[in-house]
């Protein structure tokens, strides 16, 4: 004879409470889950946005005068420099660590100058950084060219002189490479003496900018510097390269 007058098994109702209890701390331990998840999922996020992130983008906009030379940022990060209705477009992909690109400018960097300020030519600088590991740690072609930017940011009416002053100077392979004072000195003696120049390239300010733009570069299959197009087309021939004002009769060509 059962002792329970009401027929409830006590057995059944500590099963259940058991039961109830269980799903409440599978319900719980499921939503701490999901919440832990979202916090890594967020995590990474924010941690490949901020490795993505390219930081400060120049902008390079002044004018010397209307119909004058103008400058730019083109798509693909390089420095643009021309006057407007030019036919021939001329781009540099260099490394102001290279010493092959320290002769291409000796060749040619008048003969581009030259005919960008007669209006035939714009030219597209890319000046990347290949070369850090050759000046000693210092990480000069990286600085170069956040240097390059800063420049054409203030005025890059002044780039050219200035990329052939920064040539003249280059430091030896393997070196230090020049400290921020001595570039600053350079790009003071270029006619740059805006003080927000110095503290760009003090701060090392488009870094993340330039190693982006020397990552795309090589994407495109680019693996040597200097690396020169016309309308397109890469100049291969040492003739055209190396020679003193080599480049002016395929420039001409390219703008008629």
């Amino acid at each position: 004879m059962s002792k329970n007058p009401r027929g409830k098994n006590p057995l059944a109702g500590v099963q259940r409470a058991d039961r109830t209890r269980t799903i409440a701390i599978q319900v719980g331990v499921g939503a701490v889950l999901v919440a832990l998840i979202a916090a890594i999922g967020i995590s990474i996020a924010v941690k490949n946005n901020k490795k993505n992130d390219p930081g400060p983008t120049p902008t390079v906009t002044a004018q010397a005068a209307p119909g004058g030379v103008e400058g730019s940022i083109t798509d693909n990060g390089a420095i643009r420099i021309g006057k407007p209705g030019a036919k021939a477009t001329v781009r540099v992909i260099a490394d102001l660590q290279c010493p092959a690109c320290q002769m291409f400018e000796q060749a040619n960097g008048k003969t581009i100058e030259d005919e960008v300020n007669a209006g035939t030519a714009v030219v597209e600088y890319n000046i990347v950084a290949f070369l850090d590991k050759m000046s000693g740690g210092t990480r000069y072609s990286s600085r170069a060219a956040n240097a390059a930017y800063a420049v054409a940011d203030s005025d890059p009416t002044k780039f050219m002189p200035w990329l052939s002053s920064m040539f003249q100077a280059q430091p030896p392979e393997n070196g230090t490479g020049l400290t921020d004072d001595q570039i600053i000195q350079i790009t003071q003696a270029a006619g740059i003496t805006d003080p927000s120049v110095a503290e760009t390239i003090k701060s090392d300010k488009y870094d993340k900018y330039v190693q982006k733009v020397t990552k795309d570069v090589a994407a495109e299959g680019i693996q040597s510097t200097p690396s020169v197009f016309v309308n397109g087309k890469q100049i291969k021939s040492s003739q055209e390269l190396m020679q003193p004002d080599g480049l002016r009769p395929t420039i001409e060509a390219a703008a008629k």
